[in-house]
């Protein structure tokens, strides 16, 4: 059961990239726009590529890889010996959650605008939290 619920995270983590995380505007009688994990990297990548390329790593590459890994412990290809590995990624992995925070707090603290939460920040965060649920059962049940 813990495999089938990491593999559907290959498939979720790449929808949660793509849907709408927020709904932003500058003035309250305009349209808002609807920001995305991607569209928010080729925004940053516009204007700092570096901190893009950070996001990617931290929002996107090593959340895929960490899923990849426990899908290699849960098919037999990786034993117990490879949980070191697994718990330094769990750790990088986190950072999604930290700059999804960051970016909503700074969006509200400036006041001129509005921002709407939307669906995909939900799945995102459902993407996450399964994550971090399938790798600490992962790893309660091959450390005795």
């Amino acid at each position: 059961m813990l495999g089938l619920a990491n593999l559907s995270l290959l498939v979720l983590f790449p929808v949660a990239w793509v849907a709408p995380l927020a709904r932003a505007g500058l003035l309250p009688f305009f349209g808002l726009d609807e920001i995305s994990v991607l569209s928010g990297v080729a925004s940053l990548w516009e204007s700092d590529k570096a901190l893009a390329i950070l996001v990617v790593l931290l929002a996107m590459a090593l959340p895929l890889l960490k899923t990849l890994w426990l899908a290699a412990i849960h098919l037999g290809r990786a034993g117990p010996r490879a949980l070191p590995v697994l718990t330094a990624l769990s750790k990088l992995a986190m950072a999604d959650i930290f700059l999804i925070a960051v970016y909503i707090v700074v969006a509200k603290g400036v006041g001129v605008g509005r921002i709407e939460t939307a669906w995909g920040l939900w799945l995102f965060t459902f993407c996450v939290a399964t994550s971090m649920l399938v790798t600490h059962l992962t790893k309660k049940k091959l450390d005795p």
